[in-house]
């Protein structure tokens, strides 16, 4: 076992792994731009080092910074959390060139599973449905109109390096097509320094639903059922649970075969998701596998009863997998708390935290890094807060969540908490009726 970790990453997902790391006797080490020098993740820490000014690009993706506080800590291992660094395929090589345990997948694996057109050609050789769609990049607009015709208008085209929504077009005809490709190129061009377009068949009201997955060096793998994700915006997750209500037990046992399959398919070392769109029929689609923790394993941690985060670094370490084919027997629902004005079109509200108070009581988890007196910084992702409810039903779970967000207080900033206590209370939401498109025609009052 490692015997200290750098968490490459800040803010609550930070926390949340120190506080594993604790419970299992490894050190740690917090790294911190400027404009975190007040967070818990950097006061809970056995050690913390500054890594730069508040800009990402000259802190949290700096890798020689990274490996430097490394080196002067003497740590073992680097756990990248999620977004920032933990899906670079760079930054794994660096570490294991260095010495370091980089806790995630290898850097052929985050390659192969980060390039969207080698992904799907990779699932569709082992066998896992896949939207129809180019075999491989667009060549160019008059290709792109080509295939078009062949996959049969709607059609969405993506950027191959694509990743929270950039990059990605919905073409509903031929005369739609060079202006969708155009902007595109250049957004895919501008957030990732790769204009590569490929295509899919547009699947029209589906549901967003991933299966955890774990796998270890020894070629074994299984999955923790799922999690449905269909509640968000401009394809940023809003709402998160599980067991999904469109779930039944002949779904779940085929799209649970179909993610092992997936899995043992690229060899998959960690913990991990499977991404699928599943249409109104319930037939399912690979969409994309995530390398590394999820913002939502929360839920299935707290369905399952199992520490996430400890299995991921237990398997970085050698261990064979401890989990199994699960079936859920609890509900449990997410809310991510982002510092977000809902009556203005979600703008971000950077600022200070003037009052603060959590809700409690039994089946209420609450992962932040916020407190009375934080001030949140506008450089990085405005999420602040995940708050989670578990209970023997899914009607009880959101019963609870209502109760949470009327006692959950947050001023000196707009949050998204009047909206989530608005869409508890929906009608649709609560029978389980939505898809991708729910908040397409939900009416924030």
């Amino acid at each position: 076992m490692f015997d200290k970790i750098l968490i490459a990453n800040r803010g609550e997902i930070a926390l949340r792994v120190i506080r594993t790391c604790k419970e299992m006797g490894i050190k740690t080490v917090a790294v911190y731009s400027t404009a975190d020098r007040d967070s818990l993740h950097v006061r809970f820490a056995d050690e913390a080092v500054c890594i730069g000014p508040p800009p990402s690009s000259e802190s949290y993706l700096d890798i020689p910074k990274i490996i430097a506080a490394c080196e002067i800590t003497n740590a073992d291992a680097v756990h990248p959390g999620y977004g920032f660094l933990s899906e670079n395929a760079q930054f794994s090589k660096i570490c294991g060139e260095n010495g370091i345990k980089f806790i995630g997948a290898s850097p052929e694996m985050i390659e192969g599973m980060g390039d969207k057109a080698s992904a799907k050609a990779t699932m569709e050789k082992a066998g896992v449905p896949c939207v129809p769609g180019s075999p491989g990049l667009l060549k160019d607009l008059a290709h792109a109109k080509e295939t078009a015709k062949k996959i049969v208008y709607p059609v969405m085209i993506k950027a191959t390096a694509g990743g929270g929504g950039k990059g990605m077009r919905v073409v509903w005809s031929e005369d739609e097509m060079e202006e969708h490709w155009n902007s595109a190129r250049q957004e895919s061009k501008a957030a990732f320094g790769n204009d590569g377009m490929y295509m899919e068949k547009f699947i029209e009201e589906p549901r967003h639903i991933e299966i955890q997955i774990a796998g270890d060096r020894y070629g074994n793998a299984c999955h923790m059922s799922e999690r449905d994700c269909s509640i968000q915006r401009r394809h940023q997750k809003l709402v998160e649970e599980v067991p999904s209500p469109f779930m039944t037990q002949k779904l779940r046992k085929a799209m649970g075969k179909a993610a092992v399959k997936a899995a043992k398919a690229v060899k998959y070392e960690g913990v991990g998701t499977v991404e699928f769109l599943v249409d109104k029929n319930r037939d399912f689609y690979f969409m994309e596998m995530n390398t590394r923790i999820q913002v939502e394993h929360t839920i299935t941690e707290e369905v399952i009863n199992y520490d996430l985060i400890k299995e991921q670094i237990k398997l970085a370490a050698g261990d064979k997998i401890e989990g199994k084919e699960y079936i859920p027997q609890l509900h449990a629902i997410q809310c991510r708390i982002n510092a977000e004005d809902p009556h203005n079109d979600f703008r971000p509200s950077p600022g200070k935290i003037t009052d603060y108070h959590e809700p409690g009581g039994h089946g209420i988890r609450i992962d932040t890094h916020v407190y009375a007196g934080y001030v949140i910084p506008p450089y990085y992702d405005s999420m602040i807060s995940k708050l989670i409810t578990v209970a023997q039903t899914r009607e009880e779970a959101i019963t609870k969540m209502e109760r949470a967000l009327e006692e959950y207080f947050i001023d000196g900033v707009k949050t998204t908490i009047p909206f989530h206590r608005q869409l508890m209370k929906d009608p649709e939401f609560r029978k389980g009726n939505f898809t991708t498109k729910f908040m397409d025609t939900f009416k924030i009052k």
